[in-house]
């Protein structure tokens, strides 16, 4: 079972992403937090394969959430998504050690990017190159 952190500050993207998620049956939504802050404060208590991670929150963005995760969690798999890729946010997504990057209101590209991730591979989607 392929155990899955969601963070994003909108109940309403959560729940769709758990829906999308939970579609294939090893896999399992965990946890959610609402923004970077309540992410590191409860990651170790779900200790989960795969983080979807929000670019866009209050408090701590996406990036400074994943960098936080990456260096307290080495080799910690993070798939950030957002309503806006762009190779700007790709560029520092690759540098804090995120490994795939789609937006999230494509569901077939962000179901193609969990599961190369969780394969060990990388995903970042066309639109970011756009």
């Amino acid at each position: 079972m392929v155990r899955i952190f969601i963070v994003d500050d909108s109940a309403d993207a959560r729940a769709a992403l758990k829906a999308a998620l939970e579609q294939r049956s090893d896999w399992l939504v965990v946890g959610e937090a609402c923004n970077g802050d309540h992410a590191l404060a409860t990651f170790h208590l779900h200790m989960p394969h795969l983080t979807l991670m929000d670019f866009i929150m209050p408090q701590m963005n996406g990036i400074e959430a994943a960098r936080h995760l990456t260096t307290r969690h080495p080799g910690v798999l993070i798939l950030m998504v957002t309503t806006d890729p762009s190779t700007q946010l790709e560029t520092e997504a690759r540098r804090v050690g995120i490994k795939g990057l789609c937006a999230k209101n494509e569901m077939q590209c962000l179901l193609k990017a969990v599961e190369t991730v969780i394969d060990g591979g990388t995903y970042f989607s066309e639109t970011a190159a756009a």
